[in-house]
């Protein structure tokens, strides 16, 4: 199976890091092939400018991501919850990646104000986020903005049905032993949805 992992915190040696770290490692374990982005550490321009907008041609760097994502069975997604959105990196990946002609299309005729068609054929998506907001208040509170988001707005309607988000949280006071169980949750998910 071929998946996508795309990283989005700023800090190397964080546990986002770390957790993307668990993700590769154990794909590779079962067998899995895939391609792996960490944003930040690439420099990736998130600014979508009124250009690419309106073409279909985008430069050399987008166009690859582009593939990728049209190639990806799966695909995983790490950030940290700044503001119950991720990272503007990741928020400017989702702008030039996700696309028109790639990721989604309209009925012919449709002039972009209907339902779109998703096209992506990977059967299965996991998000995984750190927060410091305790998940009651997160849900309760805000709405969890964060799993609308990636369900419904995005991997739903871009045809990518099968959707799981894992939030670990307090990563502020959490201890290492806390974080090591993390980890084991973090293979074990995908393990799950990627056997």
């Amino acid at each position: 199976m071929n998946v996508l992992v795309i990283l989005a915190h700023p800090t190397p040696g964080s546990f986002n890091h770390a957790v993307a770290e668990t993700v590769v490692n154990t794909l590779e374990r079962l067998g899995h092939s895939g391609v792996f982005h960490d944003l930040y550490a690439e420099g990736f321009d998130p600014l979508l400018l009124s250009e690419e907008i309106i073409t279909d041609e985008v430069d050399a760097v987008i166009a690859g991501h582009c593939e990728q994502l049209e190639a990806a069975d799966g695909i995983v997604l790490v950030h940290p919850n700044w503001w119950g959105m991720p990272p503007a990196i990741l928020k400017g990946w989702v702008d030039r990646v996700i696309r028109p002609e790639v990721a989604y299309r309209f009925e012919e005729g449709d002039g972009g104000e209907g339902i779109p068609l998703g096209l992506l054929k990977a059967k299965a998506a996991i998000v995984f986020n750190t927060s410091n907001t305790p998940q009651p208040r997160e849900r309760d509170v805000f709405g969890d903005p964060l799993e609308n988001l990636w369900k419904t707005c995005i991997f739903d309607l871009c045809g990518v049905k099968k959707f799981h988000r894992r939030n670990f949280t307090v990563v502020v006071t959490s201890t290492a032993e806390e974080r090591k169980g993390w980890l084991g949750e973090v293979a074990a998910l995908v393990g799950q949805v990627f056997p």
